[in-house]
């Protein structure tokens, strides 16, 4: 197994979390330092950290739903409420999220210790949906969806949304697969409604409406075989909005310039 993929089998982080590691001079293999990302461990191999020997460990796939006030950090530098609080890690080993929800927003979001999975999830090129339910600040009006599914630009990037259904006056069903931080709020609010409650109810095949809020349950295996799925696959993209035709600017073909 290579050096950065034993890592992430440790729970250290992601494969590219691992190859950090790995270049920073601080694993070592029977006590030499490695740093060629190349580098296999054997069977009898003793993996250090430092002065921490590391094994991999089992998987854990955790499900929660965040409630809205937690922040997702393992350590967060202000004291807040964080979603380990929740789920305690002395239990579990060391976990890390799948993706974040910012301190405001409620819903469900994958912990695990599986760098390798992590991986797959929030890679942008596999382009998983993520379904939330938006309640706004006053009535929506559907003739902003076709903006805001073309894309905005704004400072965290350019930022669009796969599709977006009125529910009710005030509440949106909005499909992302974009992962910037904020978004759903930064693009509702360019144009002219402010996000009053934002919750996740379902990441690519995965959603539990039993699963109460500030509660947590282990993934089977079919969820996480589902998710993983997803993630290969990704998901067909829906049909965009056409732009409305312009009015043809083309001389009609009986028009002549006129002599000179």
């Amino acid at each position: 197994m290579r050096i950065n993929r034993y890592l992430a089998a440790a729970g250290l982080g992601s494969r590219r979390d691992c190859e950090e590691l790995v270049r920073s001079g601080r694993v070592l293999i029977n006590n030499a330092v490695v740093t060629n990302l190349a580098t296999k461990v054997e069977p009898d191999d003793v993996v250090r950290l430092g002065r921490k020997v590391v094994r991999p460990q089992l998987p854990v796939y955790i499900l929660l739903n965040k409630p809205a006030g937690y922040v997702c950090s393992a350590d967060d530098e202000l004291g807040r409420k964080t979603i380990f609080d929740l789920v305690p890690a002395s239990k579990h080993g060391r976990l890390f999220h799948v993706g974040r929800l910012d301190k405001e927003s409620a819903g469900l979001i994958v912990l695990t210790n599986d760098g390798d999975f992590a991986d797959r999830l929030t890679h942008p090129s596999h382009q998983i949906d993520k379904e939330y339910e938006v309640v706004l600040d006053k009535p929506f009006d559907p003739e902003r969806i076709p903006k805001l599914q073309r894309g905005i630009t704004l400072e965290i990037g350019r930022a669009r949304m796969e599709s977006v259904h009125v529910l009710s006056p005030r509440v949106l069903k909005v499909i992302l697969r974009q992962g910037l931080k904020r978004q759903i709020r930064e693009m509702l609010f360019a144009v002219g409604y402010r996000v009053e409650k934002l919750v996740r109810v379902r990441i690519g095949p995965l959603s539990d409406p039993r699963l109460k809020t500030g509660y947590w349950r282990p993934l089977d295996r079919e969820e996480v075989a589902a998710l993983r799925a997803s993630a290969t696959k990704g998901s067909p993209k829906p049909e965009r909005p056409k732009a409305p035709k312009r009015p043809s600017t083309r001389r009609p073909s009986s028009a002549r310039r006129p002599s000179k």
